[in-house]
């Protein structure tokens, strides 16, 4: 298993780089397909993750190594857990549900954004810090700019965002230059965009490029940003999760895995200094496969710094 390998921040940057306090270490051995969604349970001390295509919710106690899962009838992309109610607001093939895990029933869909669109599906997403989930649409055969970027919010509304995207992931949120930012994963471009964020209006504006991946970087796929505003980012094809400086994007630091495809990233544990890694198999040619035994598994790392909760659904 490879070992991660911080790297120093150049004086440009004012943001230090994080410190990896420990191995890499495998925390479920698994074979997902497409390994996703990952949120930590601050309320539960559990940590959620997904199989897109394998159409499965898990849930993970840590402190047990128990380990439960759900089955599906179609995909299911991204979660958060709700505020007021229990269970948890999920992106499924067409839109958003909600989902009881403790409960004997099937989800029920609250709206259907790409029920037009019969190639498409949902993809990554997460709740903002006033309880609206935004989740990004896709092609699911990675070719047509047909996605779009989504918000939800918990009286109903359903907004669209940006659209002429192939593939979709994150989205997480930051400061840089002292306002509010959303950003965002165009996968395929690949592009980092920075959009200015207005938290109370729950609206974006402004779109910049934040990072450009260049050849041998791999593609940017989910993220999350830690306590003190870096930004950490999955790299699909890349072997890793590296940690960036949120106004330039600058690398701090970078976990290696032994898996090529790393799909997303966030920070659980008691004292969200975890920095939790899925990963995935699809894609990958039988030699791939043979070389990378874990892939598809869920990795874990202790970073000196915390994360930051998860956002709760606000209905």
């Amino acid at each position: 298993m490879s070992n991660p390998s911080p790297m120093a921040a150049s004086a440009a940057s004012r943001f230090p780089a994080p410190t990896l306090t420990g191995p890499l270490r495998c925390v479920v051995e698994a074979d997902a397909q497409l390994g996703e969604g990952l949120v930590w349970s601050v309320r539960d001390q559990v940590l959620y993750w997904l199989d897109i295509l394998g159409c499965r919710l898990f849930r993970l106690d840590p402190a047990t190594g128990v380990q439960t899962q759900w089955g599906f009838d179609e995909e299911i992309s991204a979660l958060a857990e709700r505020r007021d109610a229990p269970g948890l607001i999920i992106t499924l093939r067409r839109g958003f549900a909600l989902f009881d895990p403790a409960a004997d029933s099937a989800p029920r869909y609250l709206h259907q954004p790409v029920a037009e669109l019969p190639g498409n599906r949902f993809n990554d997403g997460k709740c903002d810090e006033h309880g609206r989930f935004w989740g990004g649409s896709m092609d699911f055969d990675c070719k047509l700019p047909t996605g779009a970027l989504y918000r939800y919010d918990p009286d109903g509304r359903c907004t669209r965002h940006d659209e002429g995207f192939v593939v979709t992931n994150g989205p997480t949120w930051a400061m840089a230059g002292g306002r509010p930012c959303l950003y965002f994963n165009d996968t395929l471009a690949p592009v980092t965009w920075r959009y200015d964020f207005d938290a109370v209006a729950g609206t974006v504006s402004n779109k910049q490029v934040w990072k450009r991946f260049g050849p041998g970087e791999g593609l940017p796929d989910g993220m999350t940003t830690d306590a003190q505003g870096r930004l950490w980012i999955a790299h699909w094809g890349g072997h890793c999760v590296s940690c960036h400086d949120p106004e330039t994007a600058e690398e701090l630091a970078r976990v290696v895995l032994p898996a090529s495809q790393v799909t997303t990233c966030a920070f659980g544990g008691a004292d969200l200094r975890t920095l939790f890694i899925t990963t995935a198999r699809v894609g990958l040619t039988p030699e791939q496969l043979a070389a990378e035994p874990l892939a598809g598994s869920v990795f874990a790392v202790q970073v000196d710094s915390p994360g930051v909760p998860a956002h709760l659904f606000g209905g």
